[in-house]
């Protein structure tokens, strides 16, 4: 399995700005797909973006416009950019990274990370 380890969590106040990181311990030519999701408490996890196989990106409704999902291939990196941050946004941030083999799905997760938007 990989290792993915996030960072750049924080306190903000609504309007301002984060970058989230997500290092893996290998290429990340390696995966099918790979990303964000969050989890506000007491809530389902739910998507935020990712890059498919072929490096499209995606974007949930909710974040569209406001969050960029980057990539750096030699860092083994990918980032979250998140602009005009609402309390809304307020959750544990995962990276995703996800192998599709023999028609199967395996998925590995971060730590996460915090990040809280105050109003």
């Amino acid at each position: 399995q990989v290792q993915l380890v996030e960072s750049g969590g924080g306190l903000v106040q609504a309007g301002g700005s984060l970058r989230l990181s997500c290092v893996a311990s290998r290429s990340i030519f390696s995966f099918n797909a790979m990303g964000w999701y969050r989890q506000a408490p007491g809530k389902q996890r739910e998507f935020v973006a990712d890059f498919t196989g072929e490096g499209n990106t995606n974007y949930a409704d909710s974040v569209k416009g406001r969050f960029t999902i980057s990539r750096d291939n030699a860092k083994n990196t990918i980032y979250l950019q998140m602009n005009s941050l609402k309390p809304e946004d307020t959750a544990v941030y995962f990276c995703n990274a996800r192998v599709t083999l023999l028609g199967r799905e395996f998925d590995s997760w971060g730590q996460g990370t915090q990040v809280t938007v105050s109003s």
